[in-house]
Parts: structure tokens; C-alpha cells; sequence
């Protein structure tokens, strides 16, 4: 029994607890991924598309070939499940799936700039959507990455993965 983290459990308890705490995670971040991807769809379908110019169509173009990208990595965990299913590599599936989430988390972030880029350029004007878009993208990197990292290497006590 392993109690590096106060835990008294068997290294396949251990992988088990951290397989559906990932998947809480993944659940939710594909929930927002799914909506943002299904907007992202629909907007082709819209009288105000015909009217983008090229570098704002190939904006549009970016964010839905991330927005997929995005999805194909979240949704692979769970066929990558289905293929190691009972055959006792679980610890391995959630180192995987760890990086896998942290790909698709990326890739969400770029599709989210992009589609905000766009959004505010048809909005606004390009400069002003250009500042905001940077601030967005400043603001989702201290709460996705620089808050964890300060935190996991940091602050005493705090978890670091070692």
C-alpha cells in the first residue's frame, strides 16, 4: 500500500482514483469544448460571413480546424479506454491521458483565441480586437498555467508531482 499523499491504497486504487478524477476534468472541458465547437459550425451559416475578408475568413478557418483538433484529443481518452480495457495498463493510461489533457486544454485555449479574435474584429476594429484578444490570452495563461505552476512549485506543501 502506497501513502505518499496520506492515501492508504494499491497502486491500481491509485490509478483507478486518478482515472475518474481525470475524467471529471475531461468532462468538463468538453462540455465548454462541444459548445464553443457547435458555435463554430453554425457561424458559416450566417448572411454576416459572406462578408469576411480573407484574413478574417482564414481566422474562421483556424478556429474550427482547432476547435476539432481540440475535440479529437479530448474525446480520444475515452477509445484509448475502450482499447486498454482490462488489460491492467491503467497506470500507464493515466500518465497518457495527463498529457493528452493537457494538449487538448491548449488547444481549447488557441480556438478560443481565435474564435475571439475574429468576434471582436467584426465587432470592433482590429487594433482594439487585437489589444483584447492579447488580454484574454494573458488572462487564460496566468489562470490555466501560471497558477498551477506557482502553486505546484511554490508554495509549501503543495503537491509537486515529484
Amino acid at each position: 500500500m502506497g501513502e505518499q499523499d496520506g492515501r492508504r491504497e494499491s497502486a491500481d486504487e491509485r490509478a483507478d482514483r486518478r482515472w475518474n478524477e481525470l475524467l471529471q476534468e475531461v468532462r468538463v472541458v468538453q462540455t465548454g469544448a462541444q459548445v464553443l465547437f457547435g458555435f463554430l459550425l453554425s457561424v458559416v451559416f450566417t448572411p454576416k460571413f459572406d462578408t469576411l475578408g480573407d484574413f478574417d475568413n482564414g481566422l474562421y478557418v483556424a478556429a474550427v480546424v482547432l476547435g476539432a483538433a481540440s475535440m479529437g484529443v479530448l474525446v480520444s481518452m475515452v477509445s484509448l479506454h475502450r482499447a486498454v480495457a482490462g488489460q491492467h495498463l491503467k497506470p500507464r493510461l493515466v500518465h497518457l491521458a495527463n498529457h493528452l489533457l493537457t494538449v487538448g486544454v491548449g488547444l481549447l485555449a488557441c480556438t478560443i483565441g481565435c474564435s475571439l479574435l475574429l468576434l471582436l474584429r467584426v465587432a470592433t476594429d482590429a487594433v482594439t480586437a487585437a489589444v483584447l484578444t492579447t488580454l484574454a490570452a494573458v488572462w487564460f495563461l496566468c489562470w490555466w498555467l501560471v497558477l498551477p505552476l506557482v502553486l505546484r512549485l511554490r508554495v509549501p506543501g503543495w503537491p509537486t508531482g515529484k
